[in-house]
């Protein structure tokens, strides 16, 4: 794979510098970024893991069989090492990243080495390569939040989503509009106080019930 092909694969994992507009097969552009040795992409490597595994579709040996050399699985492993340490230097627990921890068990030391220089801002070397442990931390955080806050916004709009259509389906458009100025504290006009009392209240009152909220649950 040449350079600017692996670079595109690794930008569609995560690290972006082109628009993602094909599939990747994540371990193949893993394996093909420990071998390249670019320390840019290894420093990007943490990000580049997260994504993959996030999803499901990190698998440790497909990686390591398209590694010929054996010096090319202990860059493998010594990545991922170096990748564990940097999660849990910065607190992130992932329900994945146990399973790739047996698989270094070889490399407990060298975790625990990795993980010590994290802590301490020292540079950490991998594969004879030195790395930067703030580099590292600002790529991945930079990236990370980026998706992180990415998808609290997609969250948040398809919440805001179902409540819009749960409301339609009780109140008309009318009384959803009092339903928000009412929530929001904004002042109603006396047409609309009373029609809020007469024609909105009771619904409000019935959906905030918790019995009728529990029968409900118990139907849908």
């Amino acid at each position: 794979m040449k350079n600017e092909a692996l670079l595109k694969k690794v930008e569609m994992m995560g690290y972006p510098l082109f628009k993602k507009d094909e599939d990747v097969d994540v371990n193949t552009t893993l394996a093909r970024v420990v071998v390249n040795r670019d320390l840019r992409l290894w420093e990007g490597f943490p990000l580049l893991l997260v994504n993959a595994a996030k999803d499901g579709l990190f698998e440790y040996e497909k990686v390591k069989v398209q590694l010929k050399k054996h010096a090319e699985k202990k860059c493998l492993d010594q990545l991922l090492a170096m990748s564990l340490a940097l999660y849990e230097t910065l607190g992130l627990k992932f329900s994945w990243s146990k399973g790739v921890f047996k698989n270094l068990s070889r490399y407990q030391r060298v975790f625990n080495l990795y993980l010590s220089q994290f802590k301490r801002g020292e540079a950490l070397t991998v594969c004879g390569k030195r790395l930067s442990p703030q580099r590292l931390k600002t790529t991945f955080n930079n990236y990370f939040q980026k998706e992180e806050t990415k998808l609290k916004d997609f969250v948040a709009m398809k919440e805001e989503f179902d409540v819009e259509y749960a409301l339609s389906q009780v109140f008309s458009p009318k009384q959803k509009e009092l339903f928000f100025k009412k929530l929001k504290g904004e002042k109603l006009s006396k047409t609309e106080r009373e029609y809020y009392s007469r024609a909105v209240k009771k619904k409000v009152s019935a959906l905030a019930n918790p019995e009728l909220h529990r029968l409900a649950q118990k139907i849908i």
